[in-house]
């Protein structure tokens, strides 16, 4: 990722809009800010939720609150809880995220 074009600033979370966005169970509320090409987001997954499809975007994830399972294709299944963070690249390892209790994360991609 190249970030170019881009002032310092800050973000005020508490006054970015909200978007809800459904998965095959659950739901999910997503906060995003574009700078250029790059899309920075809180998220909060409510209890129980499993995305409706397989990602295949990259993403530098956080997770602040909560615990988040991501499932690869290939069976793998990683666990974070606050403090942990993963890593992936656009068209690496095709993944999916599900919490049983909800988690609240913080999105790079």
């Amino acid at each position: 990722m190249k970030m170019n074009g881009i002032p310092f600033g800050t973000t005020d979370w508490s006054g970015v809009p909200k978007a809800r966005h459904e998965g095959e169970r659950g739901f999910a509320i997503w906060q995003t800010r574009h700078f250029g090409k790059v899309r920075v987001r809180m998220v909060e997954y409510s209890p129980g939720y499993l995305a409706d499809h397989w990602c295949v975007k990259g993403h530098i994830l956080l997770c602040l609150e909560g615990e988040l399972a991501t499932e690869l294709a290939d069976g793998r299944v990683f666990v974070l809880k606050p403090g942990m963070s993963y890593q992936v690249a656009d068209d690496a390892e095709p993944h999916r995220s599900s919490t049983s209790g909800g988690a609240k994360l913080f999105i790079v991609d």
